[in-house]
């Protein structure tokens, strides 16, 4: 993110503190960094929508071009009022209602990513009840271990996605039969976090080989997402990595290449904005009190993820290790660990760095803490994408 400190600052005094802040000349520049990586070869970015589902952000990504993937109806109707294509949106999940399939079948969606055969079944009565031909792709899980924790890997057979290569294939020969099935593509998706194009690579093989077993003429490949960032500062795996080794496999394929990039993507154009409310040392720790917590960004407490936090203004004095620390109810309730860094005061203003993908998507209210403000900059101008919650919107819905 290329906000200045002059300006976090400028932007923690507008609009308080929690506050999420993107870069969205930084977003538009990384799709299309993306995008040149694979000009080579028809290639559809399909923008991983649980990464952040911010709208002001999603609208951008959308006029940009790109397509969508999505887990929820929610996220469904959410990628479609922010401007998605619905031939360029894939639907994925292992858990997707009725409604919802209804709800994608009337959209008109490129695929549904089919995890089971019972989804498929559902599938084919659903799209009979509506009179519409339903698109899928069989999620086919490669047994292939990749992801940065073991909450994040995907691939492997013993986890709950996808089915393996022996039962997609019969899912298949089993939708061949059904007038109101059309197999599209096919899909795997490894895991999150992965940081080298290796897994890919085999994952890429794998499915290659299951393509030359189908019988039916797909007419797309979508090796999924899960490219990883540099929360260290370092460069993750960069999409002309994943290009150079991706593409020679892909030669002499008809299908069209769809990958699901959401925290590449979103991830370092992100920050959050949080003030320090107090400071205390143990005969073990050093403790700085901001005023975000565990249920504004849950990864530190979820997947012991590791975010770089700095001191928008630092002070000069010693510098030690500090646990940054929120003010929620629960000893989980971590930003970071160890941070080096400087004499902090009440009111100073530290920024947790890479905080754009599952940050704000998977905040809560926990505590009865209302939501945090989100703020898009473009062009050097800040404008608010997202109120804060106030008292009132905790019990706005109860009854």
């Amino acid at each position: 993110m290329s906000i200045s400190a002059r300006s976090s600052e400028a932007l923690a005094r507008r609009f308080g503190t929690p506050l999420y802040v993107y870069d969205g000349d930084a977003l538009l520049a990384r799709y299309e960094r993306f995008r040149k990586a694979f000009a080579a070869r028809e290639t559809l970015l399909c923008y991983a929508f649980k990464a952040n589902p911010l709208a002001a952000l999603a609208r951008l990504l959308a006029r940009a071009g790109a397509g969508c993937d999505v887990v929820s109806g929610g996220e469904l109707a959410r990628a479609l009022a922010a401007g998605f294509a619905p031939e360029r949106v894939v639907f994925s999940g292992v858990g997707k209602t009725d409604d919802e399939l209804r709800a994608g079948l009337r959209a008109g969606l490129l695929a549904f990513n089919v995890e089971s055969a019972e989804e498929l079944a559902r599938l084919a009565r659903t799209a009979a009840r509506l009179k519409r031909r339903a698109p899928f792709a069989v999620r086919v899980n490669p047994d292939i271990r990749a992801g940065g924790h073991a909450h994040i890997v995907t691939g492997l057979a013993e986890t709950k996605f996808g089915v393996e290569a022996a039962e997609a294939l019969a899912l298949y020969r089993r939708a061949a039969r059904s007038p109101w099935l059309r197999a599209a593509g096919l899909q795997c998706h490894l895991g999150s976090q992965i940081l080298s194009p290796a897994p890919y690579r085999r994952a890429l093989a794998r499915a290659t080989a299951l393509l030359g077993a189908i019988a039916a003429p797909l007419g797309h490949l979508d090796l999924g997402g899960g490219m990883g960032i540099g929360y260290d500062g370092g460069p993750g795996l960069s999409p002309e990595a994943l290009a150079r080794a991706l593409l020679p496999g892909l030669r002499g394929l008809p299908q069209r290449l769809v990958l699901e990039p959401g925290r590449w993507l979103v991830g370092p154009v992100g920050a959050l904005l949080t003030r320090v409310v107090a400071r205390k040392t143990t005969s073990r720790r050093r403790f700085v009190v901001v005023d975000a917590g565990m249920n504004d960004l849950l990864r530190p407490a979820l997947y012991g993820a590791r975010h770089r936090v700095v001191a928008v203004r630092p002070r000069r004095g010693a510098i030690s290790a500090a646990d940054i620390v929120g003010p929620v109810c629960e000893t989980a309730d971590f930003l970071a660990r160890g941070v080096r860094l400087g004499p902090a005061q009440r009111g100073d203003v530290l920024a947790v760095l890479d905080a754009g993908a599952y940050g704000s998507s998977m905040g809560s209210q926990y505590n009865s803490r209302p939501r945090p403000a989100e703020v898009v900059v473009r062009g050097g101008r800040a404008r608010l994408a997202r109120r804060r919650e106030t008292m009132g919107d905790l019990v706005r819905h109860e009854l």
